[in-house]
């Protein structure tokens, strides 16, 4: 979920006009759319052992075991589709509802109307009826894609002239991942976004997550580099996963002809037609402006007069002066038939975001989402779709109290909708919702197939600042005890985002319950209270002055920022090479954290190259407004092609990289890439990613993490993590542990015996780690 600006010199194409391409021609025609070991993982080749020790030393697979454990096929890229060119138009005439060419052209524009057209494509084909849809399947859509990288197309810096997806597509970075262990790779959004002023394009106000259409915006290249892509990525057993946003559009053409009050259009949305008799209760819309919030006395009167259900159970972003309710007017406009129109819209997010109704009786809305969905899986090629802000498509009035709009049934309801028909045609879905815990689990029982991991996140990050994961311990068990399964969670390090640290699960839904730390008791709001707090004094402030706090939402920090907060660094300029080792180290050991467990593992770019946070000044004019995630948003160079370059083709200034670019890391032994190799290595060749957990059990380090879990094969796997900055030796026992031998995964030699309690000892780096397995 994101809010966010228009980054600098990132352009928005204006109207078409006669001789360009309408939007059908914008889709090309095409509609569908006894020996301890240490902690840190060893990069060295694997020998043989010696014939007198082979009983210290896990046996090799064998190769048909490793033949015949294949993952099954990645998605490809489906047929397209295609149809005849629609003429474009010239604007001629005003943009008014009395003026047939501009509703016409906005029609052209639509993805109502593209939705129409790729429905009827695919209606009553047998194609439709191949795969399963009923129930969400984590493990097969772990199974298609384990390791995600998670691009951001502002900050991609690359060869001058090529685009986003060109770079995307390129063999070369593909030939990177693949060594790596990535397959997969989530774009983020890159169709069109924003919205239309008249016949005039406006910018995104959201970082493309108000989409108005399903063409692929120029700025970040075209539609054949994106199948382009595709294409390459299954090439290299990858695939691509794209994004759909439920919740909401841009002001794009649907809401303009929302406004006009146009067929279907305003079933698109939660807006309702205030009559005229009732403007004396709608603000004035400043010049220039096309709508103005309300403020929370006009919510009320509204509400009392009954044309709206009033005050939301929080405002998202709230800020005075700027967005005080969820709810906004627009300005008078002039609709198809004649008649002036005032209307008031529901947006969860900015008022450029207006919120789509998922139970009008017209279900336009929800034809608008399935057919954008279907567009990218089965016309384009992708394997998968992130559903963004998927948790807010209910909402009704309530007796006493704020309206009912957070883990309403529709939306558990309208997202099973949109998880079976992407898993119909064979695509997977995860949901990126900072939701508790049981919100979480009601809405992926389901829909989607994954969610993002805002459950533990925060709390391996708590655990990285502090050196203490009693936090994260009690989140995990949390989880556990709720029945949700970790090979369901996206677990991620970096995103575009900020560290979020909502904890809604504690500070809203289980508010008054009690919960232990630090031999003290809290309640679950003062408990969420003291981990931001404590997250705030650690990595921001004089700890960290690098880093920013947004809102209230999180804080902006790069991975590599966290760490270097947590080591007491508080000048960037300053660090040293040996504090880049102690930065790799605790790194990696986040790595380690994700992606030996089960479930995806995802990182960024960001993560990959070790970027730091933007100078403040460098991206004055972006945090005005009091957005400071742009300071982690900085411009990196994944292949070393844009040494020259000091932005990216967005205009991002180019950051700050520890590791430096994958081709030079993967050329030496102990980059962070090459480590990171043998992490995912170690996972891949175990199946980690589709065990289950089994236990977190109580340990005598407040820095050690211990996760017992049970592997495809019945197998019994131990994930040791030290989160402190010094070696310890610890014991690690778990009712679930068998007698027998504990090896390291990585080195296959034996780290301990597993005595008849259940217990062995491990020594650990600072900031090490182990995988290993319980043997007879």
């Amino acid at each position: 979920m994101s809010t966010e600006q228009q980054a600098p010199g990132q352009k928005n194409p204006g109207p078409k006009t006669q001789g360009q391409n309408s939007q059908s021609q914008r889709t090309q025609n095409q509609k569908t759319p006894g020996q301890k070991t240490t902690g840190q993982p060893s990069t060295a080749p694997e020998t043989a052992p010696d014939e007198s020790l082979v009983e210290e030393f896990l046996p090799e697979l064998s190769f048909e075991q490793a033949r015949f454990a294949a993952r099954p096929p990645q998605m490809r890229p489906r047929a397209r589709r295609r149809e005849q060119a629609r003429q474009g138009l010239r604007p001629p005439f005003e943009p008014d509802g009395r003026n047939r060419a501009y509703v016409d052209w906005l029609e052209q524009q639509s993805m109502l109307h593209d939705a129409t057209t790729l429905a009827r494509q695919l209606a009553g084909k047998h194609q439709m009826w191949q795969n399963s849809f009923a129930s969400p399947d984590p493990r097969a859509a772990v199974n298609r894609a384990s390791v995600w990288y998670t691009a951001y197309p502002l900050s991609l810096m690359g060869e001058r002239g090529k685009s986003f997806l060109g770079q995307m597509g390129d063999e070369q970075l593909w030939e990177a991942f693949e060594k790596i262990g990535i397959d997969a790779v989530h774009t983020g959004p890159v169709k069109l976004a924003g919205g239309l002023d008249g016949w005039t394009s406006t910018p995104s106000v959201d970082g493309h997550f108000d989409r108005i259409s399903m063409q692929i915006d120029p700025v970040f290249g075209t539609e054949e580099e994106f199948r382009t892509m595709c294409e390459t990525a299954a090439r290299h057993h990858g695939t691509v996963i794209d994004d759909i946003i439920p919740a909401h559009t841009g002001k794009g053409a649907d809401f303009r002809l929302a406004e006009l009050n146009y067929r279907d259009y305003p079933g698109i949305y939660h807006m309702v037609d205030i009559p005229q008799e009732a403007w004396h209760l709608l603000p004035e819309v400043p010049e220039g402006k096309d709508a103005v919030n309300l403020d929370a006395q006009t919510e009320k009167a509204l509400a009392d007069a009954g044309y709206i259900i009033g005050a939301m159970q929080r405002v998202i972003f709230f800020e005075p002066g700027v967005k005080e309710t969820n709810w906004s007017a627009t300005r008078e406009v002039i609709d198809h038939a004649g008649n002036p129109k005032r209307w008031v819209y529901l947006h969860y997010f900015k008022d450029g975001q207006p919120s789509i109704n998922w139970i009008d009786p017209s279900f336009a809305g929800m034809r608008l989402v399935m057919g954008d969905a279907l567009h990218s899986l089965l016309d384009l090629g992708t394997g998968g779709l992130r559903l963004d802000a998927n948790g807010f498509l209910g909402v009704e009035r309530s007796v006493n109290g704020p309206a009912w709009s957070e883990a309403h049934p529709l939306s558990a309801a309208s997202n099973q909708i949109i998880g079976s028909m992407v898993r119909k045609v064979g695509g997977f879905t995860f949901q990126e919702m900072n939701l508790g815990m049981e919100d979480i689990l009601a809405t992926s029982s389901a829909g989607p197939d994954l969610s993002y991991d805002f459950i533990t996140r925060p709390a391996y990050q708590y655990a990285m600042a502090t050196g203490d994961t009693e936090f994260l311990r009690l989140t995990i068990r949390e989880a556990m005890a709720l029945g949700i399964d970790q090979a369901s969670l996206v677990h991620a390090l970096q995103n575009h985002d900020e560290l979020t640290y909502e904890l809604v699960h504690f500070a809203n839904n289980h508010r008054d319950d009690i919960y232990e730390l630090g031999g003290e008791q809290w309640t679950g709001e003062k408990f969420a209270e003291h981990i931001r707090e404590t997250l705030r004094q650690k990595i921001t402030g004089n700890a960290g002055p690098y880093n920013a706090v947004f809102t209230q939402n999180g804080i902006a920090c790069t991975s590599a920022s966290i760490i270097a907060a947590s080591l007491g660094i508080t000048d960037l300029d300053e660090i040293t090479d040996a504090d880049v080792r102690k930065i790799t180290n605790a790194h990696l050991l986040m790595c380690m954290y994700n992606a030996w467990q089960p479930g995806v593992f995802a990182l960024s770019g960001w993560d990959l190259v070790g970027a730091l946070p933007l100078r403040r000044e460098q991206v004055k004019s972006l945090i005005a407004t009091g957005d400071t995630r742009w300071i982690e948003r900085g411009a990196y160079d994944m292949l070393g092609t844009a040494v020259d370059q000091e932005k990216s083709l967005a205009g991002m200034p180019k950051a700050r990289a520890l590791y430096g670019d994958l081709p030079t890391q993967l050329e030496q032994k102990n980059s962070f890439a090459n480590r990171l190799t043998e992490i995912l290595r170690v996972r891949r060749r175990n199946k980690l990613a589709t065990g289950r957990l089994l236990d977190v059990p109580p340990v005598a380090h407040k820095s050690l993490l211990v996760l017992v879990n049970q592997l495809e094969n019945d197998s019994i796997q131990v994930t040791a993590l030290n989160f402190g900055n010094e070696k310890i030796s610890a014991r690690i026992q778990s009712e679930f542990l068998p007698s027998g031998r504990a090896f390291d995964l990585s080195t296959r030699k034996k780290v301990d015996n597993v005595d008849d309690l259940g217990g062995f000892s491990v020594e650990l780096s600072a900031f090490g780690g182990l995988a290993m397995v319980v043997r007879d």
